[in-house]
C-alpha cells in the first residue's frame, strides 16, 4: 500500500505536532468548543515530529472533508473553515432518526483560534434505513439514467441507495436555496449548509457552543407573547417556502427548532415541489394543518389559524391559484 501524502495547506504547510500543543484554541465570537476535550491533542508525545498523515491522527479525528464535497450557497458566513488543515473532531449524537442520525462533529484548525460546531446529518447504511414514506415525496423528482429509475421504483439494494442520495441532495438543495433567500430578506429560516458529501450533510449547529443543542418547538411551553411572534415567524416561514415552490412535506413542531427565539426548519429531506409532485398541494395543507393545530393547542385564537385561508393563500404564493 503507498504511503498516505501528507496534506498541505494553501501556503504549502503541513500541520505538524506542534501545532497540536499547548492549550485549545480559543473561542470566536458566537462560536465555541465543548470544554470537554478526550481526543488526545493535550498530549502529543506519541505524534510524528515532522508532520501528520491521516494514520497518525488520534482516534475519532480525521482531516475536514470540506475538499471533494459540494459547498454551500455564497456569500459564505465567516465562521466556515475552508483550510486543508482543518481537522474534524466526532463529539457525540445530537438526535436519532428512521432514516438518518445527526452527529456533533468540531471542526477546527490547530495552531488558530478558527473552530465551529457543526451538525452533520448522516443517513444510515442501507440494511439499517427505512425508507417507508419515500413514495409520494419522489414523485417530481426524476434521475437521468433509466437504471437508477427502474432500481428506485423495485426498492432494490441499489435503488435504495440512489433514494438516500437522492434524499441528501435535496434536503442540501432546499438548505441552500432556502438560506439564500433568508439570507437576501435578513433573516435565515434553515441552518447554513456547509456542504454535501455523498449521504452525508454538514451544516451549522444550533446550539450553544457547549454542544447544547436548541430545543424544538415541541418542547416548549411559550408565554402569550412569544407564541404570537413564534406563530408570525411560522406563517412568515410557510410563505417563503411556498414562494420557492416548495412545501415542507412533513412538517410539524418536532422538527422545528426554537433558537433564541428564532424559528428553525430542519428535516427536509422530503421537501415536496409544489407544482411538480400530483400530491403537492395535498402535502402543503397537511404542512398548515400540523403546524396551526399546536399553536392552537397552545393557546393561539383560532382565529388567527384558519387553515383554509392560510392554505388558499400559500398556494397562491406557489402559483397554484
Amino acid at each position: 500500500m503507498p504511503a498516505r501524502r501528507r496534506r498541505a495547506g494553501k501556503n504549502g504547510r503541513r500541520v505538524t505536532a506542534s501545532d497540536l500543543e499547548g492549550p485549545a484554541p480559543g473561542e470566536p465570537p458566537g462560536r465555541g468548543r465543548p470544554d470537554d476535550r478526550s481526543d488526545g491533542f493535550d498530549d502529543p508525545s506519541g505524534l510524528p515530529p515532522d508532520g501528520l498523515t491521516e494514520d497518525d491522527l488520534p482516534d475519532g479525528v480525521t482531516y475536514s472533508s470540506w475538499f471533494g464535497s459540494e459547498h454551500g450557497p455564497t456569500p459564505r458566513p465567516e465562521w466556515v473553515i475552508t483550510d486543508h488543515n482543518a481537522l474534524d473532531v466526532e463529539r457525540g449524537v445530537v438526535k436519532t432518526g428512521k432514516e438518518a442520525d445527526v452527529h456533533l462533529v468540531e471542526r477546527w484548525l490547530p495552531g488558530t483560534d478558527a473552530v465551529t460546531l457543526l451538525a452533520a446529518k448522516r443517513y444510515r447504511s442501507n440494511e439499517h434505513r427505512q425508507f417507508h414514506r419515500d413514495a409520494g415525496y419522489l414523485e417530481g423528482r426524476r434521475v437521468r439514467r433509466s437504471r437508477e429509475m427502474r432500481a428506485m421504483q423495485r426498492r432494490t439494494e441499489f435503488g435504495r441507495e440512489v433514494i438516500a442520495g437522492q434524499w441528501a441532495r435535496a434536503e442540501f438543495g432546499a438548505l441552500s436555496r432556502l438560506w439564500s433567500i433568508g439570507f437576501a430578506g435578513g433573516r435565515a429560516l434553515v441552518p447554513y449548509p456547509v456542504q454535501l458529501d455523498g449521504t452525508e450533510i454538514l451544516m451549522e449547529f444550533m446550539g450553544t457552543p457547549d454542544g447544547v443543542a436548541a430545543p424544538r418547538l415541541a418542547a416548549l411551553r411559550p408565554d402569550v407573547a412569544l407564541l404570537a411572534d413564534l406563530w408570525e415567524q411560522m406563517l412568515d416561514a410557510l410563505g417563503t417556502l411556498a414562494l420557492a415552490g416548495y412545501a415542507h412535506g412533513d412538517l410539524s413542531a418536532y422538527n422545528l427548532l426554537v433558537h433564541e427565539e428564532r424559528l428553525v426548519l430542519i428535516d427536509l429531506p422530503q421537501v415536496v415541489d409544489v407544482v411538480g409532485n400530483p400530491q403537492g398541494p395535498a402535502f402543503l395543507a397537511r404542512d398548515v394543518q400540523n403546524v396551526a393545530t399546536w399553536f392552537v393547542g397552545h393557546g393561539l385564537p383560532e382565529h388567527l389559524a384558519d387553515v383554509g385561508e392560510i392554505t388558499a393563500r400559500l398556494l397562491g404564493d406557489a402559483g397554484l391559484r
